[in-house]
């Protein structure tokens, strides 16, 4: 495992900082796995490194692990830019997470760029190309935040004034912040955009086990002063039919054509309470994050996960101590698939930067026409 340091400033509203150092280029991540216990920035410094980063998670959230893996080619092609290297390069940084499609977006970008350069001026094209791509994704979550403030203002103004109390409750589930962008957040990035425009908004996070992502969202939403509550992820059917939620809005991780959408395993049960209870359903989402060549969700892959990521939980003692705890014997057998599809019909809109649209192929194709008719870009 690459070597960590501490961190010893307040982190930026981002988990990467990419600069210059002795004439070479250089990537650090907010390593993610030491969240919420600690903030470590941890220097990547080959392709090998960032293809661990990926698959062990130290870098999550599907337009995250994009702009990361775009790095990582970048890393890459400074030691070897020649076809061959850029093949495998790009085949092993894609291997790493099936599920996320802005993943396999990023990379190909990248190569329509950087395979009609002659092989000398690849690497600094791609560090170049890479950058563009993490600043057109800060600006992309910041749209989203602004067409999802005006749904939540809508939803806001509609509610029943009770008592002094006028606050918009939103349940989240998994970690769609800027954790898990560049910027800004996808799913947060509305709540983020409406406290500078003055709203008054609580979040109810869920945990979002075995992984805990929920905790880094939590994390997050202290950092920013923006009250949240974190429940365990059974309570949020109750906590919808007690009707205490105005709105749930989650993240993606890829839409198929039809608006089937798969995102962190346990959103397709918040979904389903949800349509039950009449309450809004959102998922936030750039339109990297679409994948038209999915017809419907069943054509999405989902990842399954080690056993032990659910066989052994991990927390910090008193002593400020990092360890590993065996919750269940090594003879039970253990299914942990990373993520659920949730059908178009229980969802009440998409959130992107073009704009909010109905979740169906007509609405997503008028919104993103290009992509539709097979333009990757």
């Amino acid at each position: 495992m690459p070597h960590q340091k501490r961190a010893t400033e307040k982190p930026r509203l981002r988990p990467l900082r990419r600069f210059s150092e002795n004439g070479e280029e250089r990537l650090e991540i907010l390593d993610q796995t030491c969240l919420p216990y600690r903030k470590y920035w941890q220097r990547l410094e080959s392709l090998k490194e960032v293809i661990f980063a990926i698959q062990h998670m130290q870098v999550r959230g599907a337009p995250l692990i994009g702009v990361v893996a775009a790095y990582g080619l970048a890393l890459g092609l400074g030691a070897n830019a020649s076809d061959r290297s850029m093949n495998a390069a790009v085949a092993a940084l894609g291997a790493t997470r099936p599920t996320a499609v802005n993943l396999a977006w990023a990379l190909d970008r990248m190569g329509r760029r950087l395979y009609p350069l002659p092989v000398a001026e690849r690497a600094a094209a791609a560090w170049r190309e890479a950058d563009a791509i993490a600043e057109e994704d800060a600006l992309q979550n910041r749209a989203i935040g602004e067409h999802g403030l005006k749904l939540l203002q809508a939803i806001l103004a509609a509610k029943p004034k009770s008592g002094r109390d006028n606050t918009l409750q939103l349940m989240t589930h998994c970690n769609a912040g800027w954790l898990a962008t560049v910027e800004h957040g996808t799913a947060l990035s509305p709540v983020y955009v409406g406290r500078e425009a003055g709203l008054r908004a609580h979040v109810w996070v869920s945990e979002t086990r075995p992984r805990n992502q929920g905790l880094l969202t939590a994390w997050e939403l202290f950092e920013a002063g923006i009250p949240h509550t974190l429940i365990a992820d059974n309570a949020a059917g109750l906590l919808l039919l007690q009707g205490r939620v105005d709105a749930v809005i989650v993240g993606a991780d890829r839409i198929a054509a039809n608006g089937d959408v798969a995102n962190k395993v346990g959103t397709s049960l918040k979904a389903l309470a949800a349509r039950y209870c009449g309450i809004p359903f959102y998922v936030a989402a750039p339109g990297s994050t679409l994948d038209f060549a999915a017809a419907t969700g069943r054509d999405i892959p989902l990842e399954i996960r080690d056993d032990d990521e659910m066989r052994f939980v991990y927390g910090q003692d008193k002593s400020g101590e990092r360890g590993k705890l065996q919750q269940i014997n090594d003879a039970s057998a253990i299914y942990n698939p990373a993520f659920d599809v949730t059908p178009a019909e229980c969802i009440t809109a998409i959130i992107t930067e073009r704009g909010v649209c109905a979740p169906n192929a007509a609405a997503l194709a008028a919104l993103f026409p290009q992509k539709a008719g097979g333009d990757h870009a």
